[in-house]
């Protein structure tokens, strides 16, 4: 050891990720203290939540922690991750690692390659300790699955944790991984984020590669980003996750090493529009608007400015975007899974929302899809307007606070009935729709004492910028310490 400074258990899953990285490097822990003091966590907590699922076997992993402490002996550093645990969501490819994608389908499904995230993540030295829990191919932000049953929320096992990433939204925030990756649609890195008190970014269309897959040029709806416990931790699997790659053509050539770089930054003077419920149009649970609002305090103690955006500054109606969506969604869906939908057998393994996707993406035209592009391509020329005129915008990142367990998807939001099983998620698309950089950042708890977060949204590839805002108000806030999982705390 480096240094006479030991950690005991309790204190290495309470680390920050760059913190125990730091520590790791120094050795001033070891790679298998480390592995097993996780595990020993995820023993005590997981079968709380389910969060983590396909674990591998505990003395597998710990000869790899023992392998990393002989590379650190030989000076051989592979990383920020090296002998760090990492799960990743069960919507990616993990080499030698079962990937389910939450589906009966594919429930013995054991990938020969990673995903291209996953890789890198590798090549920064991780340990793959399992996978963290979703929906069904990743469908409806409550996570839940015939293969591995539900995840409950960290601060209430009576609630659902969000999705589709909300296995690792709640091992993040009971400490049972460092960091954590997960992907988004409809809000997928951003609502389970809200829903646990952590960070999840979306970032910008291209700037993670997707894949590899069968099909390279039709995206920009879903994308993989990071999620963590404080912006930096997130910031630095960002630098990870990003950069171009030749198998992925849509993905972007950017500077992926910029988001391990300081994050401080003078915000005096910052103009930040309040997009809200789009004036009315969103139906909103009581008290979720009173929650986002009460984060302008600090926006304006970091010398910012918030207003809210008038209907003649958006200069869209909100109402146009629902069509665009299913479309493009549905299309999609219908693309990717038809075949598997013509099998019966297949079918009858497919959940009725998927089903209900599938078969309405059948019915759309060519036309109709063009159609939609045009419109969601209308809504991204208001959005770039918009942000000409303030540089940053705000709304929440959910319309109800997370609900009861037993329920599948929200029926009714305040008297509203809901028409689909997603449309009580409409906040997130506005974002998903035009390829803008927005992370969901804690923004408080209502008055039962569950969690909320309102969405930093900025121009395309300013996604630096975006963690920045994101960091300066995470100090001025630190959320995620004042209100800790009584998981933890017991």
């Amino acid at each position: 050891m480096t240094s006479s400074q030991r950690y005991s258990p309790p204190d290495i899953v309470a680390l920050d990720a760059l913190a125990l990285s730091s520590a790791i490097r120094n050795r001033q822990v070891s790679c298998r203290e480390v592995m097993a003091a996780y595990l020993s966590h995820i023993e005590r907590v997981n079968p709380k939540v389910n969060a983590i699922v396909a674990l591998q076997d505990g003395d597998g992993l710990l000869r790899q922690a023992d392998e990393k402490d002989r590379q650190l002996a030989a000076g051989q550093y592979m990383g920020w991750m090296h002998g760090m645990p990492h799960a990743v969501k069960d919507l990616a490819l993990t080499r030698g690692i079962r990937t389910t994608f939450g589906s009966p389908m594919f429930k013995d499904n054991v990938p020969k390659t990673d995903d291209i995230f996953v890789e890198r993540i590798r090549k920064q030295g991780a340990i793959l300790i399992g996978k963290t829990n979703t929906p069904e191919f990743g469908l409806g932000s409550n996570s839940y699955n015939p293969v591995y049953g539900t995840t409950l929320n960290a601060y209430d096992q009576s609630r659902i944790a969000g999705g589709s990433s909300g296995g690792a939204a709640v091992s993040l925030a009971l400490q049972m991984v460092p960091v954590a990756d997960g992907s988004d649609m409809m809000g997928s890195l951003r609502n389970p984020a809200a829903y646990n008190n952590v960070y999840g970014f979306r970032p910008s269309a291209g700037a993670i590669p997707s894949g590899p897959g069968p099909e390279l040029y039709l995206g920009g709806l879903s994308t993989n980003g990071p999620m963590g416990r404080n912006v930096s931790d997130l910031a630095r699997l960002m630098a990870t996750q990003a950069g171009y790659d030749e198998r992925a053509p849509m993905s972007t050539v950017q500077d992926a090493a910029r988001y391990a770089q300081p994050l401080q930054r003078d915000f005096k003077g910052t103009r930040i529009g309040w997009l809200g419920d789009l004036h009315g149009y969103l139906t909103m649970e009581d008290g979720v608007m009173d929650v986002c609002r009460s984060t302008f305090g600090a926006f304006e103690s970091l010398g910012c400015s918030v207003a809210e955006v008038g209907k003649a500054e958006l200069d869209f109606a909100p109402e146009r975007l629902w069509h665009s969506w299913l479309v493009h969604r549905q299309s999609t869906l219908a693309g990717a899974w038809g075949e598997a939908y013509a099998d019966p057998a297949r079918r009858a393994l497919m959940k009725p929302e998927f089903v209900w996707e599938v078969e309405n993406g059948m019915k759309w035209s060519a036309r109709d899809f063009y159609r939609a592009s045009v419109e969601r391509s209308a809504w991204y020329k208001a959005i770039h307007r918009l942000l000409g005129s303030y540089d940053y915008l705000l709304m929440p990142t959910a319309q109800v606070f997370p609900f009861s367990a037993q329920e599948h998807w929200p029926k009714s939001i305040a008297g509203k009935a809901m028409d689909t099983y997603h449309r009580w998620m409409e906040v997130v698309i506005p974002v998903s729709l035009a390829g803008t950089p927005a992370i969901s950042v804690p923004a408080g708890f209502g008055k039962q004492g569950l969690p909320m977060g309102v969405q930093i949204i900025g121009k395309r590839f300013s996604d630096y910028e975006v963690l920045q805002l994101a960091y300066a108000y995470e100090q001025a806030t630190h959320w995620e310490r004042k209100r800790r999982p009584a998981l933890l705390q017991a």
